[in-house]
């Protein structure tokens, strides 16, 4: 075998001892290494705190202490504030609402009259000077008149004297008007019999609720009779040939 062969085979163990040598040495390392892992105690594990069931109100979580007296510092308190109460909820009814006023119907009324004159009645002298007497007409709510007309009539009169019914027109009636303030002549009717409703014409309008004062006077002329007869004072719906209320007698004495 030549030189150089001797010196290959030489490097060659030489290079697979070597090796061995660095093996066995990691491996003393590593039994080393694990055998002193072995013999220190093992950390014990940090205790972790249990989750809050999700069914818990928040609030038990935030105030419950940890055992031992002083609350967990794993576990972070969570302060919960309470829903605000429902407006609607436990609150009262609301109140009832005032009933409101009502005003009752007018209770229904008809047309009302009057005949005034001073010292309630007519005291005339033949030849003397007129009495002035007022006819009032109030009206009620039920109905309107078109034409409502004041008639007056009086009693064939006897002379006192006993020389029979006094001869021509006996009396004067006037009507004072009120736009112009003078007197105009008025019928005065002198009878012993009554005059129909039905025969009746003219008057005039008076509206629901309307009042209205008419002024009249009575004159004895100096050739008219004497005596004592009311004067009867009618009021009649022309339109309806009625009385629209009832008759007035104004008491007259003449001398």
């Amino acid at each position: 075998m030549s030189a150089r062969a001797r010196s290959f085979r030489l490097l060659s163990a030489a290079a697979v001892t070597a090796v061995l040598l660095a093996g066995t040495a990691g491996c003393g390392e590593k039994d080393r290494t694990a055998k002193g892992a072995a013999s220190e105690p093992a950390a014990p594990p940090t205790p972790t705190a249990p989750a809050a069931p999700s069914s818990a109100p928040a609030a038990a979580s935030a105030s419950a202490p940890a055992p031992g007296g002083s609350p967990s510092g794993g576990v972070s308190a969570i302060a919960s504030v309470p829903p605000a109460p429902s407006s609607s909820a436990g609150a009262a009814p609301p109140a009832a609402p005032a009933p409101r006023a009502t005003t009752p119907p007018a209770a229904p009324t008809r047309l009302t009259v009057a005949v005034e004159t001073r010292g309630g009645r007519l005291s005339l002298v033949r030849g003397g000077p007129a009495q002035e007497f007022t006819v009032t007409l109030r009206n009620g709510n039920t109905a309107a008149y078109r034409h409502l007309l004041v008639a007056f009539q009086m009693e064939t009169l006897v002379d006192g004297s006993g020389g029979g019914p006094g001869a021509g027109p006996g009396f004067a009636l006037e009507r004072r008007e009120p736009a112009s303030g003078a007197w105009r002549p008025a019928a005065l009717r002198v009878a012993n019999d009554r005059m129909p409703p039905s025969l009746f014409t003219g008057g005039s309008a008076l509206a629901v609720g309307e009042v209205r004062v008419e002024r009249y006077r009575l004159r004895a002329n100096a050739a008219g009779p004497a005596g004592s007869t009311p004067v009867v004072v009618s009021f009649i719906d022309t339109d309806a040939d009625r009385e629209a209320a009832g008759h007035v007698n104004l008491v007259h004495a003449t001398r």
